[in-house]
């Protein structure tokens, strides 16, 4: 299993849209208790579920990790961990991954400068409020003292997303053959 997470505006998102495509991996779902958006699909873009079935996953230990935002709660399940399946997650449910130990999943954590990050914040309308308290946070939060156990520490500072995220996927391949 592939797990992604990174820093606003790393490029997280985007590099696993791409290996997807292009490799086939399968996107892991995740659960959230939050309402359906118009053409959203239960099963293909959330498992859709209330806050009193995700206290039930909790209890029963099937989730990995989750978190809750904005009053609503957001998960993976033990059971979509699979080999080539990829998810993209928070750096606290990058490190619940990192706590499994377990030699088939394979971490990674996208960095950049923080003026290209910036830049991109800027260009995707967030708030330059939201974009300092994400600069300030990101430092802390995406350090290599903060996230020890990461396998990979990649830079997006230069390059294509398709050169990134072929050069994630070569990484992730020969961590299997191994």
């Amino acid at each position: 299993m592939l797990v992604i997470s990174g820093a606003s505006a790393s490029g997280k998102t985007e590099v696993a849209h791409i290996i997807e495509k292009k490799y086939g991996l399968t996107r892991v779902i995740t659960v959230t208790t939050r309402e359906k958006r118009v053409g959203e699909v239960d099963g293909v873009d959330y498992f859709f579920v209330s806050k009193e079935q995700f206290k039930k996953l909790i209890e029963e230990d099937k989730l990995v990790e989750y978190a809750e935002y904005n009053g609503n709660y957001y998960g993976s399940r033990k059971d979509q961990i699979a080999d080539d399946h990829i998810l993209v997650v928070e750096a606290n449910g990058l490190k619940a991954y990192i706590a499994l130990n377990e030699p088939s999943i394979v971490t990674f954590a996208l960095t950049a400068n923080a003026n290209i990050r910036k830049e991109r914040m800027k260009c995707r309308g967030d708030k330059p409020c939201d974009i300092e308290k994400r600069l300030k946070s990101d430092r802390v939060v995406f350090s290599k003292t903060h996230l020890k156990g990461v396998k990979y520490f990649i830079e997006n500072n230069t390059g294509t997303l398709e050169d990134l995220a072929d050069d994630i996927y070569k990484k992730y391949k020969e961590c299997l053959i191994k």
